[in-house]
């Protein structure tokens, strides 16, 4: 018997049998569909992750002001005062940090904005104009505050597309007044839709001068020109580095500190925050994929058992074909075949239902799951050897059975 005839005898034994084959695929396709779905939800969530931290800015470096301890209990990160303008404005030189194209100190507190008879609680940002560049930001409609505009301490606005639906609906804000505080700004433009980052929407943001808002918050005393971080551009990627370490140096000098280990601020790159969060998001997906290949393990029993069963079944045929001449090699080869097939189909169909869950998920989570090409391979791969591997066991008891113990077989 040839390979064609082999083959076509395996498919109508399985098509004879085919509830149970049907069942059997059941396990294959349960398991490649949610390697399918776990793997795209982890490179979903990686992507996301990444858009994210990206749209923070370009060649991002975030300082921070240290800790704070009142009382011998340690605040967190950033709960000090140490970070000023001075320091932000010293950054600023290309004489002490030349591989700095753009600093931006900001204060920020959250406040309630009104406009007529609307109002809306949104963080206010304190800055200058060069954060628009170094956040990737753009001015859809109306214009950015300037230096000057810092310089005379002006009562002017931007507003993201939240705020402004919020405070003036369908409408243009530019050129209208909304009270901050008390206190009426004008707004000057409006920035373009930038979505969430992490937890925080980009969109319901305001940004005022820096030097307006020193008026504004009215901080005093030991807050006095205090911010709540800079923000700096390096010039390229490749010059994160040397940024980095100049930042480092001119404000450990700045601040008269000599050992690095007791800075009181922190800079963390934006390298940092994607290394961080692509890590996670891997380990997540490793361990979803674990799940998931231990549903493919328990497909792949769920094949053995059932070519065992169907082993004992047809033992008085295994017997007859062998008395009429078919060696154990033939024998062994049907049953791999239909157990290879079995893990074939399981998988095509498993395939089918990831790609199906992958496309339909997304309209009701909040989570977006990626199409893997590599996954969706691997998985068929993957289910044909399952197919294969768990077959030999009951294909080899089939090719050594005895064809007169096979015939005496009741």
């Amino acid at each position: 018997m040839n390979w064609i005839e082999t083959f076509k005898s395996a498919l109508d034994s399985l098509i004879e049998r085919r509830t149970r084959s049907l069942l059997t695929m059941l396990g294959i396709l349960i398991g490649i569909a949610a390697v399918i779905l776990t793997v795209g939800l982890g490179e979903g969530a990686q992507n996301k992750v990444t858009n994210a931290i990206s749209s923070l800015g370009t060649n991002l470096l975030i300082i921070t002001p240290g800790s704070v301890s009142t009382g011998g209990v340690r605040g967190g990160l950033g709960s000090s005062s140490s970070l000023t303008l001075a320091d932000a404005n010293a950054l600023g030189s290309t004489v002490d940090c030349p591989d700095i194209s753009a600093v931006a100190p900001v204060m920020q507190r959250a406040l309630v904005l009104t406009a007529g008879s609307s109002n809306w609680t949104a963080p206010v940002l304190g800055t200058s104009p060069s954060y628009l560049t170094i956040r990737d930001r753009q001015v859809v409609s109306g214009s950015s505050f300037s230096q000057n505009d810092v310089a005379t301490h002006s009562d002017v606005a931007l507003v993201g597309s939240t705020v402004a639906q919020n405070l003036f609906g369908i409408g243009s804000p530019v050129g209208q007044t909304m009270n901050l505080a008390g206190v009426p700004f004008t707004i000057a433009g409006e920035l373009n839709t930038a979505g969430a980052s992490g937890s925080t929407s980009q969109d319901n943001t305001v940004l005022i001068p820096i030097t307006t808002a020193e008026d504004l918050f009215g901080a005093t005393g030991p807050y006095a020109n205090s911010v709540s971080n800079i923000l700096v551009s390096a010039k390229s990627a490749s010059s994160m580095g040397a940024a980095y370490e100049e930042a480092n140096s001119l404000l450990l000098q700045r601040h008269g500190i000599t050992n690095p280990a007791a800075s009181d601020f922190t800079i963390t790159p934006q390298t940092s925050l994607l290394t961080t969060a692509t890590s996670v998001s891997k380990t997540l997906t490793v361990l979803l994929v674990g799940i998931a290949a231990i549903a493919l393990l328990v497909g792949g029993i769920g094949v053995m058992n059932i070519m065992l069963v169907s082993v004992t079944e047809r033992i008085r045929e295994i017997g007859l074909r062998k008395a009429l001449g078919a060696t154990p090699g033939v024998i062994l080869r049907q049953f791999l075949i239909e157990a290879t097939v079995l893990g074939i189909m399981g998988g095509i169909f498993g395939v089918a239902v990831g790609v199906a869950g992958a496309l339909a998920l997304p309209h009701f989570v909040s989570q977006p799951i990626a199409i893997s090409s590599l996954a969706i391979v691997g998985s068929v791969i993957v289910a044909a050897g399952i197919g294969l591997i768990f077959g030999v066991y009951p294909a080899s008891r089939a090719a050594r059975l005895s064809p007169i113990d096979a015939l005496r077989s009741e």
